[in-house]
C-alpha cells in the first residue's frame, strides 16, 4: 500500500468524475464559445455572490494575473511574510507586475488589521517608496499548516482597504476547507474581496484548473492577462467537468480530510520523536522533530514503508490528507508512527 500524503495535488478523478471529463460539451474556450467552461465559471460566480469568474490552468497564474489587475509596475503588494504569492511563486509578483512585495510579521501566515494599517501610514503619500494598491491574503495558509483566518479581522482589513483606497485579493487555494471547517458561507466571502483565486486540483479533487472571480470589469481584464501568460486552453471543457463534477460532489467530504488530519496530529503529539505539531485546522499537518533525530533519516524511513511526504524547511515536515487517503491507509499511517 502506498500513501502519497506530499499534497492534496496528487489525487486522481473518481470515476464519476471521469465519466462527466469524457462526456462533457466543449467548444474553444478561447473564443468563450466551450459551454462547458462558461457553465462552471457561472457556477462558481453564482456561488459566491461575485459578477464573474474565468477558469485557469493552475493556481499560480490565477493570482499573478489578479496582481496584474490591481496593480502598475513600481506598487507595492502588502501580504504575510509566509504568503503563497510571495515565497512559492517564483518571485511572480516582481517578475510580471513589476510588484514590490511588504511583507507582514503574521502569526501562521496571517497578519491583524492592525499590521496592516502601520505597514500602510505614508506609503500612499510619500513619493520616496512605492505606491500601495493591493493587499492579498491567503485562506487556508499553506505555510501555516492550513491554518483558518478569523473572518472578523478579514472584514477589519477590508476596512483598512476602502480607508485607504487598496484592492483586496483572496487567494483562496484551499478555502473551501476553510469553509468547511469554520461553517462559514461563499457568499460572506464574495462581499468582502475584489478577487478571488480558488483552486479546483486541491481539496476538491479535480486533476486541473483554478478559477479567478471578481467584477466583470476584473475579469475583462484577467482575460487578456491570462491571453498574454499563454493561458488559453481551447477545448478546456474536458478540464472545467471535473471542476463541476468537483464543486457538486467533493466540498461536504472535506471534513473527511479535516478528521483524517486531526486524528494524525493527535498521535504525532504523542510521539516522543517529534518536538512539536502545529495546530491542525483542516487537512495539513505540520510538524517538527527532535534535534536528535534526522530529518532525512525520518523521510526514507517513511519512504521504506511506502509513506511520502516533504520537508517545508526549517525543520518541519508536513503531511496533507486528501480524497485518495483512505481509512485503511490511515490505519496504517498510524501505526506506522506508533511504532517508529
Amino acid at each position: 500500500m502506498q500513501i502519497n500524503l506530499i499534497s492534496d495535488t496528487v489525487t486522481l478523478p473518481t470515476s464519476g468524475m471521469l465519466k462527466a471529463m469524457m462526456t462533457a460539451e466543449v467548444g474553444d474556450d478561447v473564443f468563450q464559445s466551450d459551454p462547458t467552461v462558461n457553465r462552471l465559471q457561472d457556477l462558481i460566480a453564482e456561488r459566491f455572490g461575485m459578477e464573474a469568474a474565468l477558469f485557469f490552468p493552475s493556481g499560480t497564474m490565477a493570482n499573478q494575473a489578479a496582481i496584474k489587475v490591481h496593480t502598475q509596475p513600481g506598487d507595492k503588494m502588502f501580504c504575510d511574510k509566509w504568503a503563497h504569492v510571495y515565497n512559492y511563486e517564483g518571485g511572480g509578483a516582481a517578475f510580471n507586475a513589476g510588484v514590490t512585495s511588504h511583507l507582514l510579521d503574521g502569526d501562521r501566515g496571517m497578519f491583524t488589521a492592525g499590521q496592516l494599517d502601520e505597514a500602510i501610514r505614508g506609503s500612499r503619500t510619500d513619493i520616496h517608496v512605492p505606491y500601495a494598491s493591493l493587499v492579498a491574503i491567503e485562506n487556508t495558509t499553506n505555510k501555516g499548516g492550513g491554518a483558518c483566518w478569523d473572518f472578523q479581522e478579514i472584514l477589519q482589513i477590508r476596512k483598512g482597504c476602502d480607508t485607504h483606497d487598496l484592492a483586496l485579493h483572496l487567494d483562496g487555494a484551499r478555502l473551501f476547507n476553510a469553509l468547511v471547517a469554520k461553517k462559514e458561507s461563499p457568499e460572506a466571502y464574495g462581499k468582502v474581496f475584489d478577487t478571488i483565486s480558488i483552486c479546483l486540483s486541491k481539496g476538491l479533487g479535480a486533476p486541473v484548473g483554478s478559477l479567478l472571480l471578481g467584477t466583470k470589469a476584473h475579469l475583462e481584464k484577467a482575460l487578456r492577462v491570462r491571453k498574454l501568460f499563454g493561458g488559453g486552453m481551447r477545448q478546456s471543457g474536458y478540464l472545467a467537468a471535473a471542476g463541476i463534477y468537483a464543486l457538486e460532489h467533493h466540498v461536504a467530504r472535506l471534513e473527511t480530510d479535516h478528521l483524517h488530519a486531526r486524528q494524525i496530529g493527535e498521535v504525532l503529539e504523542q510521539c516522543p520523536w517529534v518536538s512539536e505539531v502545529a495546530p491542525v485546522e483542516t487537512n495539513i499537518v505540520i510538524f517538527s522533530l527532535v534535534p536528535t533525530m534526522s530529518e532525512q533519516d525520518f523521510i526514507n524511513t517513511m519512504n521504506k514503508a511506502g509513506v511520502s511526504l516533504i520537508s517545508m524547511g526549517s525543520g518541519k515536515l508536513r503531511m496533507v490528507t486528501h480524497l485518495n487517503f483512505t481509512a485503511a491507509m490511515l490505519e496504517k499511517l498510524l501505526d506506522l508512527l506508533r511504532t517508529i
